[in-house]
């Protein structure tokens, strides 16, 4: 077994199907950033999640949403083409995408880069 743990966005809405026997399996793809600068690349995993939570998660997966998940690892090739797959044993929903309604942070009047209010930056340090 291959335990892989990956952090990224979804690459579309998720798409909840059922096998032969009626266990229900959600699909749905993730996006992860791999390197930096010009090398920087993106890297797409197929990912699965069967049985309730797969039904339950569905409404959540949305295009963009963040995500963390691990599980079982695995490649299969198709047309000279590798594709990497996660069998979801845990998924951790990390928040959306920012929401355009929503006003940027505000600091509090007198606060000095999140330091508390009654913070002297002018005070000397003892150490």
């Amino acid at each position: 077994m291959k335990t892989i743990v990956i952090a990224g966005r979804t690459g579309k809405d998720a798409e909840l199907r059922h096998t032969q026997d009626g266990t229900a399996v959600l699909q749905f793809s993730v996006a992860v950033d791999d390197g930096y600068g010009d090398r920087k690349k993106t890297l797409w995993f197929d990912c699965s999640l069967f049985g309730k939570r797969g039904q339950s998660l569905e409404s959540h997966l949305r295009k963009g949403s963040q995500v963390t998940v691990s599980g079982d690892f695995s490649t299969r090739e198709h047309d000279g083409k590798t594709y990497m797959q996660v069998r979801v044993n845990d998924l951790t929903l990390q928040g959306g995408k920012p929401s355009e309604d929503r006003a940027p942070r505000q600091e509090p009047e007198g606060s000095y880069g999140g330091a508390p209010a009654d913070f002297d930056a002018d005070a000397e340090i003892p150490f």
